[in-house]
């Protein structure tokens, strides 16, 4: 079955070695996105380096359609043969609204709101990032669907970062 691993940047080389991987992304501010890990081919990390904010910040970068494009984009070339991993620094906002948003694209037929069930059930601290989600709901035409299912699974529980967790596809 194919699965998108999600962790923290700490647990990254775990996470790979574990899972057996060959495609990672990548969610970082500006500047601090980490080289490519042995393991991964190039042409299978893709990096997004953007803020974990929902609203303009000085030296900040605001998610857009091009961010949230390339999340898309990677995620529909996956082939599914081996686990995705993504990641961010703390495996809470960014890593998860990405893994819940390639999930909703790959498989355009499933609940938007199962989707975020499955979510929360395997990643009790995830508290996806709403703009990326409101970015990907528009771009998927999930007509505030995905917006929905996030805000009504709410914010996850308090940590400094998340515990490694996977997201099954059908």
């Amino acid at each position: 079955m194919p699965s998108i691993h999600v962790c923290p940047l700490s647990r990254l080389p775990e996470t790979l070695a574990q899972t057996g991987a060959n495609r990672l992304m990548t969610l970082m501010k500006v500047g601090t996105a980490i080289a490519r890990p042995d393991g991964i081919a190039a042409g299978h990390h893709c990096v997004v380096e953007v803020s974990d904010i929902v609203a303009p910040l000085d030296g900040h970068v605001l998610p857009d359609d091009a961010h949230i494009g390339a999340i898309l984009d990677f995620s529909r070339s996956w082939d599914r043969a081996r686990p995705l991993v993504i990641h961010c620094y703390a495996g809470i906002s960014r890593s998860t609204a990405a893994a819940y948003i390639a999930a909703c694209a790959l498989e355009p037929e499933r609940d938007e709101a199962a989707i975020a069930d499955a979510l929360r059930a395997a990643a009790p601290s995830a508290t996806p990032n709403s703009l990326f989600v409101a970015i990907a709901d528009r771009m998927l035409a999930r007509d505030g669907r995905m917006v929905a299912a996030i805000a009504r699974i709410g914010r996850g529980a308090e940590a400094f970062e998340g515990e490694p967790f996977r997201l099954d596809l059908a």
